[in-house]
């Protein structure tokens, strides 16, 4: 048997703004089973840090010149430019999580994701994150200290953009209840471990060579 550890499976996790799904994704990963698999990627933005993010834990911030360069010399597995900020996954993501023995989780907005499906195809496993309602998802976005006015009402603009790409996920989450939308997101994981494990068990015992 090879010693070569496979490429990584990618998950996905998109959403509209207020969606959850970021703070989805670090919930799942303060659990020590879940860090133990999963390596998330930290995408790199010329967007200021907001109050309580951290450079390094979030994003990793840097210059336009600096993004622009990365992105010139094959650096970022996606990028896309979102209201007025570059947003971009290092393609260093994936190498670390093979070293690692880990599977990938990008936490990208929805054009990225495409992009990235584009590349990987079948290594790719999609999540779409909602609101139970839009109103929930409004009453989300005015309640951000973070963002002024203006900022609020573009992003209720993309939303309805970003909801049309729901379609093309291989899952989509509901977040209404917190606690249950967590639940339904290891289960997503869980279950597809289990049936590329399966798929993995039996294409080996059919050639007789797993017995």
């Amino acid at each position: 048997m090879s010693s070569k550890k496979a490429a990584p499976t990618v998950w996905i996790v998109s959403g509209p703004s207020g969606s959850g799904k970021t703070t989805l994704c670090d919930a799942l990963l303060r659990e020590k089973f879940w860090r133990d698999r999963l390596l998330k990627s930290v995408s790199c933005t010329t967007r200021p840090l907001r109050k309580g993010e951290r450079a390094g834990r979030d994003y990793a911030p840097v210059s336009e010149k600096e993004f622009l360069a990365l992105k010139a010399r094959g650096g970022l597995l996606e990028s896309e430019k979102i209201f007025g900020n570059y947003y971009g996954t290092p393609r260093a993501v994936l190498e670390k999580a093979r070293r690692a023995g880990k599977d990938a989780l990008l936490c990208i907005d929805v054009k990225g994701a495409q992009s990235v499906r584009r590349h990987l195809k079948e290594k790719v496993v999609s999540i779409f994150v909602v609101p139970p309602t839009i109103d929930a998802l409004m009453g989300r976005l005015r309640g951000r200290s973070t963002e002024d006015k203006k900022a609020i009402v573009e992003r209720l603009k993309r939303v309805k953009i970003e909801l049309s790409y729901a379609r093309f996920y291989d899952y989509i989450l509901v977040n209404g209840d917190f606690r249950e939308a967590l639940l339904n997101f290891k289960s997503i994981l869980l279950a597809k471990r289990c049936e590329n494990t399966f798929t993995s068990v039996s294409r080996v015992n059919s050639t007789g060579r797993g017995r």
